[in-house]
């Protein structure tokens, strides 16, 4: 059993205007999967159907075995999974400190213990926990954004776009650190505009085209395909 099996979503952010069209695909326990595609494909909606940021008018959303499709997006939370958005994913005008505390309202009593262990896995957010996140480089706030999500200490982790906006070398850290929670065992399924690299880090990937899965398979045999490469990557 996936960990998430999505199966036929549709919707978008008007009852009237569907995006997501029909869209299926499944993440299993301990993968990387990304969700590539042109612009104005769907990815980021999808992602925001899966999380309950809206609502589908079709399909269903399975997570760990429990129906979450409708659900808001605090009871999705409560079940094991995090969203991090593209834009306005850190509080600018709070600390790194209170960012995290806000990232700890479904357990605030666990928010003292689970603050020291992220400061403690991102040395730069600890040197920074009295910084306002306005400060922060755009790497940074993207590890903050990501630091938030953990507070909650999902399986699952939804990234948007999360390298959009940032210079190669910090896109390239974000990445490493993509990686090394993985390693420790969250689950990630990623839209991400750097495709390449996306599915470098990726075990499985899904091209997106007008809110459809157009392909899927192995990250590699994705990467290494003629047509993906000239649409997708650059030739």
């Amino acid at each position: 059993m996936s960990l998430l099996a999505v199966e036929g979503l549709r919707g978008g952010y008007v009852a009237a205007d569907e995006i997501v069209r029909g869209a299926s695909l499944s993440v299993e326990e301990g993968e990387i999967v990304s969700l590539i595609g042109p612009n104005g494909a769907g990815k980021s909606t999808l992602l925001k159907l899966v999380a309950g940021l809206l609502r589908p008018s079709g399909g269903r959303v399975v997570l760990q075995d429990r129906q979450i499709a409708g659900l808001p997006a605090t009871a999705i939370g409560r079940l094991g999974l995090s969203f991090v958005p593209q834009e306005r994913n850190v509080f600018a005008a709070m600390t790194v400190r209170e960012n995290l505390e806000m990232g700890a309202y479904l357990e605030p009593a666990q928010a003292r213990t689970r603050i020291e262990a992220l400061f403690a896995r991102f040395p730069m957010l600890a040197d920074k926990r009295r910084a306002l996140a306005r400060t922060l480089s755009g790497g940074q706030r993207q590890i903050l954004a990501m630091a938030m999500a953990l507070m909650t200490s999902p399986r699952l982790l939804l990234l948007d776009e999360p390298s959009a906006g940032l210079s190669p070398k910090a896109a390239e850290e974000l990445f490493a650190t993509i990686v090394a929670l993985n390693r420790d065992g969250v689950a990630i399924l990623m839209v991400e505009q750097n495709a390449l690299e996306a599915l470098t880090i990726s075990v499985r990937a899904y091209v997106l085209v007008v809110g459809q899965v157009a392909r899927e398979g192995p990250a590699a045999a994705l990467m290494a395909d003629p047509s993906v490469r000239d649409l997708f990557l650059g030739g």
